[in-house]
């Protein structure tokens, strides 16, 4: 076993803070990157230290295989956390990371390369007698491969081959849509992750989006950490996640967790990894990619099993056996995650950008609250608009939802919209209360998610209530000379 003693975070924002707590639990220092046009990331406040890295745009900095490596190096670390998203996926990166003497936190790049890869996963699967949809893979013979993809059949999904996160897919539900399909989901693939190879798959109507996360050490063993309900999405991206999945059936639950650890064990599978599925209203599920990383939505898991993912991630490196078996994960009551977006859910989830002038975070029992800005932080279109994320424990999901709806009220942004209104109005509809949730939620009940119009009388009472709670109204009701001293006296 090797102990890691200082740790290259490779990443920003709220999943840069979230390993830097972690690892100073473990007394392990930390070294987080900052852009010149990234400089407020919370995470900077609580490394041990920082170190500027550079690209244009912002973006490349973090894509920048040596430069990460090299930065890592020159500061003295032991070990590389990827973090999710930018090079979590890549095995070139892993790989380098391991040629230059570091311990790399995930899977070994061939792992990645078998698994992290959509196509290679896909046909890994079928090798393992996973369920897949119909689909053309580009590699197979690019010239062919838009003639390939109608063969298939439509709708059509086009997606990325070291895509990830909703990001490079494209669906397509006519043949004249499938070109421009093509052109977008490459484009942005290449951006997200400097990969523009595709495949395309038959698109399933109304699935639910089901993944098990996965956990593999070094000494063969593979456990289930228990489903994710991730249905709830807007352009393929994930928006509320929850765990367990509701009203899923106990025999088909544990028919998707068991396959999804008997494919990661044929892979030889080593740290945290993520299985997912759709599953067909009928209840067919079919494989759909694995994520060879760390979750956005790992803390739903943490919160119904009690354990810390990312201790585990680091103490897996380190060469350490899983502390548990299959037998010893524990479930209790249900968590739910909201992304807390920086866009105007109410005119087409378009993305907002401005400085953060105030912010409130929610508290209460069961409520944790990862936030990736500071007051005074600029919001801009450089990188993703997930600005925090919010996540609730409950006895049962009834209490879960509940804390949420309260959460949300509590949480605050002034200067850039968010969407927390939107997300309390998708937790308050009676389909989500009963379960019945799939992907195309949000387009099906589109016309009920809308925000109440206040008629004039009852903007005039919103209006006198906010005016009667301004500090200027509210101190005039304190008499001399107290009212002066200020709010430390009263």
């Amino acid at each position: 076993m090797t102990t890691i003693r200082k740790l290259f975070i490779a990443n920003r924002a709220e999943i840069a803070l979230r390993i830097v707590r972690t690892a100073r639990r473990m007394d392990i220092a930390t070294v987080v990157p900052w852009h010149q046009q990234d400089q407020s990331g919370p995470a900077l406040a609580e490394a041990d230290e920082t170190v500027e890295v550079f690209g244009s745009p912002p973006v490349a900095a973090w894509l920048d295989m040596d430069a990460m490596v090299r930065a890592a190096i020159d500061t003295g670390c032991d070990a590389i956390h990827p973090g999710y998203g930018f090079l979590s996926e890549n095995a070139a990166f892993a790989q380098a990371v391991a040629d230059a003497g570091l311990i790399f936190v995930g899977p070994p790049a061939s792992a990645i390369e078998l698994m992290g890869d959509k196509i290679t996963a896909r046909r890994f699967a079928v090798t393992q007698g996973m369920p897949v949809t119909p689909s053309a893979d580009e590699a197979e013979d690019p010239a062919s491969f838009e003639k390939r993809a109608r063969a298939v059949g439509f709708p059509l999904l086009v997606k990325g081959a070291a895509g990830g996160g909703g990001k490079g897919m494209q669906i397509a539900r006519r043949e004249e849509e499938l070109a421009h399909a093509i052109s977008v989901a490459r484009a942005e693939s290449q951006r997200y992750f400097g990969d523009g190879r595709l495949f395309a798959e038959r698109f399933v109507e109304q699935p639910r989006h089901i993944e098990v996360q996965v956990f593999g050490d070094s000494y063969g063993k593979v456990i289930h950490l228990g489903e994710r309900e991730c249905s709830i999405q807007r352009r393929f991206q994930k928006l509320i996640e929850e765990s367990p999945a509701p009203a899923l059936p106990v025999g088909l639950r544990d028919r998707i967790c068991d396959a999804a650890v008997k494919l990661a064990a044929a892979a030889g599978y080593v740290n945290a990894g993520t299985v997912e599925c759709i599953v067909s209203p009928d209840g067919e599920f079919f494989f759909l990619e694995m994520n060879t990383r760390l979750q956005v939505e790992h803390p739903v898991t943490e919160m119904v099993t009690g354990l810390d993912l990312v201790e585990l991630q680091l103490r897996v490196a380190q060469g350490e056996p899983l502390p548990l078996r299959q037998a010893d994960v524990q479930f209790s009551g249900h968590a739910i995650e909201c992304r807390i977006l920086a866009e105007d859910a109410d005119a087409g989830f378009v993305p907002d950008t401005g400085k953060v002038l105030l912010l409130g975070a929610p508290a209460g029992p069961g409520v944790r609250f990862d936030c990736g800005v500071t007051e005074g932080a600029p919001v801009t279109a450089d990188f993703d608009s997930m600005l925090a994320k919010l996540v609730v424990h409950g006895a049962d999901r009834t209490l879960a939802i509940s804390r949420m709806r309260s959460a949300l009220a509590e949480t605050t942004m002034l200067g850039v919209t968010i969407n927390n209104d939107f997300l309390s109005r998708v937790l308050q509809h009676p389909a989500f209360a009963r379960g019945e949730t799939d992907t195309g939620f949000l387009e099906r009940h589109k016309a009920n998610l809308v925000p109440a119009v206040l008629s004039e009388a009852e903007r005039q009472i919103v209006l006198a209530v906010a005016a009667s709670a301004a500090p200027d109204i509210s101190a005039t009701r304190i008499p001399e000379p107290y009212a002066s001293m200020g709010a430390w006296r009263n």
